[in-house]
């Protein structure tokens, strides 16, 4: 085989490794506006961040609004996670869908949470973080809402 071919073989293998892959399980625990656990058909546990979002902190304003609304959504819920790759902290970064609906975008549509534009990927999302906004729904309510990653700098 040709340097060419192998290192196009290699290219398409690299590709497919970094393809986004799914899971289906049911939501066991909601830690917060962004992170859930959730139970496989195997019995594993995986914790997941909601990709492309951040939701104020637990200690933050709004913060106990954003888990409690993630928590109505999907606890104890059979979800499919669309596995975006892993964190620096193990955990899984992934979309949660629900019968078809994007449980991410929920959670900005319903103002608890920001588009986390550093990582977003998701061109829809910030439209409807502004709509959220112009309507001042859920934490865009507040006159100066802190964004969480600068609510974690802070501390």
């Amino acid at each position: 085989m040709n340097r060419t071919a192998v290192l196009f073989t290699a290219f398409l293998c690299i590709g497919n490794a970094s393809a986004d892959t799914s899971f289906r399980g049911d939501v066991v625990r909601i830690l917060d506006g962004d992170t859930v656990e959730v139970l496989d058909a195997a019995k594993q546990t995986h914790r997941v961040r909601l990709a492309n979002i951040d939701a104020p902190e637990r200690r933050q304003a709004f913060g106990e609004v954003a888990r409690q609304a993630l928590a109505t959504m999907a606890y104890r819920q059979k979800i499919e996670v669309i596995d975006k790759g892993g964190d620096q902290y193990g955990r899984r970064i992934g979309v949660l869908m629900l019968n078809g609906r994007d449980l991410n975008a929920a959670m900005i549509g319903q103002g608890l949470a920001w588009v986390y534009a550093r990582y977003n990927s998701d061109p829809s999302l910030p439209a409807l973080e502004q709509k959220a906004r112009a309507a001042r729904i859920g934490l865009w309510a507040d006159q100066n809402p802190i964004p969480p990653w600068q609510f974690r700098h802070a501390r």
